[in-house]
């Protein structure tokens, strides 16, 4: 039975003293001083993609080789070591810097790119804070300002396409959660705010659907010194719906809100006549 006990247990501690050496080792590298050594270990575990490792080797490498023609290449890889460990804030941060300090390399297009995809990669659901998405936005933007010609244009166009439909449907979001709270005028104001700022929306007629829902209820709700003026504007806004979208699927229904409208205004206008 000991012996038994006693074979696993050597085992573990075979393995426990295998693994304290590879540490060790990695710890003799890095405290070295040997910038050589430094360097070509880091290159060795960024190629294999250790990127933890090599991260910590070439942060030193970056003191170690400053002003030497190895400097581009130790800085450029520090920068993707962040973005491997998908630490895409820390990426973008220095593939900006990459491209400052280097700027006339002909790593910089590809840094630009990795800067503005790195915020890319940042940008939350529609539902959260988008200044990422803004800010990814804005770098490919720039980015296809700057290279024209680059392969990557087409990729940056599609990216920005993306992120500003999460921004827009974010903002369609918030019209409809005015509109659910019964915060009419907001609703409106917001519903306007994404037509102005997204001309090429998918779905404009559901935005102006939802525009002459909230102007309706918001007339309907109003005191009665403010309901004529308003019920009017329910109308000027249905009859636009109509005239842009006559075949839309929400005709019918704002169709209904005009009758109903109409009726609302005659109703006013009996009770000014009869006062």
């Amino acid at each position: 039975m000991k012996n038994k006990l006693f074979v696993p247990t050597l085992l573990i501690f075979v393995l426990a003293v295998a693994l304290s050496s590879c540490r060790s080792e990695f710890e003799q590298i890095r405290t070295s001083g040997d910038s050589k050594r430094i360097y070509d270990s880091a290159m060795a575990f960024y190629d294999a993609g250790e990127y933890s490792k090599a991260q910590s080797l070439l942060e030193l490498c970056i003191s170690n080789f400053r002003g030497m023609r190895e400097a581009e290449d130790i800085y450029f890889k520090y920068a993707y070591s962040y973005y491997f460990l998908e630490n895409y804030l820390m990426s973008s941060y220095y593939f900006t810097n990459f491209s400052q300090t280097y700027a006339t390399s002909t790593l910089r297009e590809e840094a630009d790119f990795m800067s503005a995809y790195s915020n890319y990669l940042l940008s939350p659901t529609f539902r959260l804070d988008q200044t990422y998405s803004q800010k990814a936005i804005d770098e490919f933007q720039l980015f296809v300002n700057t290279y024209p010609f680059s392969e990557r244009v087409t990729e940056c166009n599609r990216l920005m396409d993306e992120l500003r439909q999460k921004q827009e449907k974010k903002v369609f979001e918030a019209g409809k959660l005015y509109y659910d709270l019964r915060q009419y005028q907001a609703a409106i104001q917001t519903f306007d705010n994404l037509l102005k700022d997204y001309p090429d929306t998918a779905n404009p007629d559901e935005v102006r659907y939802f525009i002459v829902k909230s102007a309706y209820q918001l007339a309907v709700n109003s005191i009665v010194q403010r309901k004529d003026e308003r019920f009017r504007e329910t109308i000027t806004k249905a009859d636009l719906f109509l005239k842009k979208y006559p075949e839309s699927t929400y005709v019918s229904e704002v169709n209904t809100i005009v009758a109903d409208t109409n009726q609302q205004l005659k109703l006013l206008q009996d009770v000014r006549y009869q006062n």
